[in-house]
């Protein structure tokens, strides 16, 4: 008997069609085949799924098994073919076939129960789009995959349970999406903006950042709190919208990484990978193209502590990822695009032993010591960097007085309201477009949004002449001001709104330069 069972393929953020056919024929030896370029994972299926069933209380038929999984062109990956490949024995043993317009995924555990597999809101977004009415995954994943309106979710806790429901004696519920699961706390950062003692137009800078998602390079000497402000970062920042959380999640589905019983993120990524990781960790890829620390970064924010202790590799990998907002990974057999919308915020020290320029501390570094250091980051690289900004030493006088300093400092919830309403303004502005922060303009955008009066135009013209700014930093310097005026609830450019975007131009444009 041939049964057919539809399920799909993930193909990094994308998904195929898959259909598993499943023959038991009564003539030839007894085996148990799988066919369709399956991996080690894949052709391991066999002895999940017999051990499955049989410990089901369900006898394995002792006969000819051929399971085609089809197209039979495309490598298949993962255990995410055991339920349907399960399904269609199961099907044929009761001389039945699975109902129409239903999709099933899923992991089998020796005992027939199934696990929790990453993927079950992308197969959801799937049959959402061709139609699909049925999606039956393991009940960990349930509520990722409820997400998605307009699917019917269906909890599968083992392979017995589908036994009375092909004979028609059991009726599956849907799950119902629970949104207690996703409900994000009101900030993760580590630390509060108010804790942070000084530093005053370095938190200034990451306002500007954060209001209109740019980048940022923070250089300082050892303990000046480039880490506690990067850390403290994400509390200033706003939730995600209901197409961004999607976004992220989409990312997180496909990498594995939301829990059981797990489903929309809410609050913003947070990334910060050692400096020791490689570009294919950094970039994403791969034999098997998962995603990189710059897309489980997207819509959130991407941490590089010791920017130059970087590989040069993994740095120059970021041009593009920083220009476009996305990066395609391309291999002999496979090709995947995953999104890379995020804020980088990178600190470095200005020399090898971190002491340049510093009050109190002499550097013994030699001049072509600090030359090497500051060309590990190359000009195109520092250049898609918005705002570079220098952190001073805190002075320790300043620190003995924290209780009475403290009290006056904003806490990051008071720097975020007003985050929030330059925000909004944004959405206003770019509800008809793609886009959603200002750094994300294009020159298209820039003309439409961003009109410059007499004065300020001339004052970006001397200081582009002055500094030698590049093209892509003329507009940058831009979209800075933009941000800034947004902050201040106005709609147009003022001559200050852009003093004080040239303010955070390249340090190696600047005449107080104490880096490259």
């Amino acid at each position: 008997m041939l049964v057919k069972v539809a399920s799909a393929l993930n193909l990094g953020l994308h998904t195929l069609a898959m259909e598993v056919e499943v023959n038991v024929a009564n003539r030839g030896l007894p085996a148990f085949e799988i066919v369709g370029l399956p991996s080690k994972a894949v052709a391991e299926s066999k002895e999940r799924v017999r051990t499955a069933i049989s410990n089901s209380r369900i006898q394995f038929p002792t006969k000819r098994i051929v399971i085609n999984l089809a197209p039979a062109d495309v490598p298949k990956e993962g255990a995410f073919y055991d339920l349907p490949i399960a399904v269609g024995i199961v099907a044929a043993i009761l001389g039945c076939q699975p109902p129409e317009k239903s999709l099933f995924f899923g992991e089998l555990s020796l005992d027939g129960t199934l696990r929790h597999t990453k993927g079950a809101l992308l197969l959801a977004l799937f049959a959402k789009e061709k139609g699909i009415k049925n999606v039956f995954v393991p009940k960990p994943s349930a509520n990722e995959a409820a997400i998605i309106k307009g699917v019917n979710v269906y909890p599968v806790e083992n392979i017995s349970q589908l036994l009375p429901f092909f004979c028609g004696q059991l009726r599956f519920e849907p799950v119902v999406y629970n949104e207690i699961h996703s409900r994000p706390k009101a900030s993760r950062a580590e630390f509060d903006m108010s804790e942070v003692l000084g530093q005053e137009q370095t938190k200034r800078a990451m306002e500007i950042a954060a209001a209109g998602g740019h980048n940022i390079f923070m250089v300082g000497s050892p303990g000046s709190g480039k880490t506690m402000l990067a850390r403290a970062f994400p509390g200033i920042l706003p939730l995600l919208t209901e197409e961004e959380s999607l976004e992220v999640t989409k990312v997180y589905s496909a990498s594995g990484l939301i829990r059981p019983e797990g489903s929309l993120i809410k609050a913003r990524p947070f990334r910060a990978p050692h400096h020791t990781i490689s570009s294919v960790g950094l970039i994403g890829g791969g034999s098997k193209l998962k995603p990189g620390e710059i897309s489980l970064a997207h819509r959130g924010v991407l941490f590089l502590d010791e920017f130059n202790e970087f590989p040069r590799l993994a740095l120059e990998a970021l041009r593009q990822p920083l220009e476009d907002g996305c990066i395609t990974i391309c291999r002999s057999k496979q090709r995947a695009t995953f999104p890379s919308q995020f804020i980088l915020i990178a600190s470095a020290n200005p020399c090898p032993c971190g002491y340049l320029y510093h009050p109190k501390k002499a550097c013994v570094c030699t001049q072509r010591e600090i030359e090497k250091y500051k060309k590990r980051i190359s000009g195109p690289v520092l250049d898609r960097i918005d705002l570079c900004v220098e952190v001073p030493v805190a002075d320790f006088r300043a620190l003995s007085q924290e209780k009475r300093i403290k009290e006056s400092l904003e806490s990051s919830e008071t720097i975020r309201q007003r985050i929030i309403k330059a925000r909004k303004m944004q959405e206003s502005r770019f509800k008809k477009e793609t886009i959603y922060t200002n750094s994300e303009m294009r020159n298209k955008h820039i003309k439409k949004y961003c009109g410059l009066s007499k004065e300020v135009d001339q004052l970006l013209f001397k200081a582009g002449v002055r500094f030698n700014l590049s093209a892509r930093s003329y507009f940058k310097m831009i979209k800075i001001s933009r941000s800034i005026a947004d902050l201040e609830g106005t709609e147009e450019i003022e001559i200050s709104h852009m003093a004080e975007a040239l303010q955070y131009c390249s340090l190696e444009k600047r005449d107080a330069s104490v880096y490259r």
